[in-house]
């Protein structure tokens, strides 16, 4: 689940866009109307990214004043079948999922099963001991502002890929997968086995590689494998397995009654492009990318994080919790090589605003909002940029995307 740097700027020009807008300054009729200043209006630059760029469908939901004020979906789930992207629509959201391992985090340190300064080794069943930094302390806090000194290796990162049981691995797109990827047709890898052949000596996936030159708390290196660790450590020191941790409580307490982590009956087809269509795949490091959620079962998690950074009566924790989440964690001198100046609790803060974005294979997701709690989006597409001409094209449709977001907010 890599982070989409181009992404990010975009994001940070839709945080200059709406910090400049003045609420109270209502738009002068003499002023010349902006593209999309109603909902119809909305709707029309909204399909015409379908008609005239290469997204296959997406889901929108924007909220504006503190009200969900637009949720809709564009395009096709599935294109060769003509299924509609509509908002009960399912599929994986890449690392948007991150978030739900920091509120499970917070969730099991409300519960008091550790604090953000616990030693991992004091939790886990196995050791880790990073090779390139002898005795440094890993702590909860270090995996989950990915400054752990625990690296992605790409290599074995890409290799825990894998296509489903089932699927037709004999497609343009899952030949795309096995061939660029390495990727294989298997069942999955049970967590705790796939972390410790990774991080312990003599596992199969053991390698110096694995560990970053730093001690633990020093260097900033975002990492999918150790955001998964810090999944695992919740289902260590709970004794739940972390979906079902997770489902107990969020999901659940959210009613995102169609949220979980497998593929579901009305989950979209992800596409390379608009002729490729992808098997359905997944990831030994589950945790870290693979919540398969709906625009409108998101819809609730973004309501909810919004109020809980305001403190407005949030459901899942109590408003001490939420600020332990979304407090800025990094400590003076750390210099983030993603855009966003600090982290919370595996949410990126900028300013004013708290997001996280999420890429794979075949799928693309924003959800952003303001700390006021007045203002938010959250963004869900199955189209591909996992290529230099694929992000390139994303990145065009993305635009279109947040310039008729940022009319649709300004406008009174």
């Amino acid at each position: 689940m890599k982070y989409n740097i181009a992404l990010g700027i975009v994001c940070l020009s839709l945080l200059s866009l709406l910090v400049s807008c003045d609420k109270d300054d209502p738009i002068s009729p003499s002023e010349p109307t902006t593209p999309s200043t109603t909902e119809e209006k909305l709707d029309a630059a909204l399909e015409s990214v379908i008609s005239e760029m290469e997204m296959p469908g997406f889901s929108l939901a924007i909220v504006k004043d503190g009200t969900l004020s637009f949720q809709q979906s564009f395009g096709f789930a599935n294109l060769e079948q003509e299924i509609p992207y509509s908002n009960q629509t399912t599929q994986a959201i890449g690392s948007i999922s991150k978030t739900f391992i920091g509120a499970a985090v917070v969730k099991a340190i409300e519960s008091g099963y550790f604090t953000l300064d616990t030693e991992i080794n004091d939790l886990l069943p196995f050791e880790i001991n990073n090779p390139k930094a002898p005795g440094t302390n890993i702590k909860v806090k270090d995996l989950v502002t990915h400054t752990s000194g625990l690296l992605d290796n790409r290599d074995i990162y890409d290799a825990a890929y894998y296509i489903v049981p089932g699927e037709n691995i004999n497609t343009p797109g899952a030949q795309l997968m096995i061939n660029l990827l390495d990727v294989e047709q298997r069942s999955g890898t049970p967590l705790e086995a796939f972390l410790k052949a990774y991080y312990v000596p003599g596992g199969m996936l053991y390698s110096n590689d694995n560990f970053a030159s730093a001690q633990a708390g020093q260097v900033y290196n975002y990492s999918n494998i150790a955001s998964s660790l810090a999944a695992y450590i919740v289902e260590v020191a709970t004794g739940q397995a972390f979906d079902a941790y997770v489902k107990d409580q969020v999901f659940t307490p959210l009613g995102m009654d169609h949220t979980s982590y497998i593929s579901g009956d009305q989950s979209a087809t992800l596409y390379f492009d608009k002729s490729t269509p992808l098997p359905i795949y997944s990831n030994d490091s589950y945790p870290d990318g693979f919540v398969h959620t709906s625009n409108e079962d998101m819809t609730k998690y973004l309501l909810e994080m919004m109020r809980g950074a305001t403190g407005n009566n949030p459901v899942l924790f109590s408003e001490t919790t939420y600020d332990l989440l979304f407090t800025p964690l990094l400590a003076d001198g750390i210099v983030p090589n993603v855009i966003g100046k600090n982290h919370g609790i595996f949410w990126t803060r900028n300013d004013a605003s708290i997001s996280h974005d999420g890429s794979d294979p075949g799928l693309n997701t924003v959800l952003q909002f303001f700390e006021d709690g007045e203002t938010g989006f959250f963004l869900l597409t199955n189209m591909d940029s996992s290529t230099d001409e694929n992000e390139e094209q994303f990145v065009k449709a993305f635009l279109k995307i947040i310039e008729a977001i940022s009319d649709f907010i300004s406008a009174n």
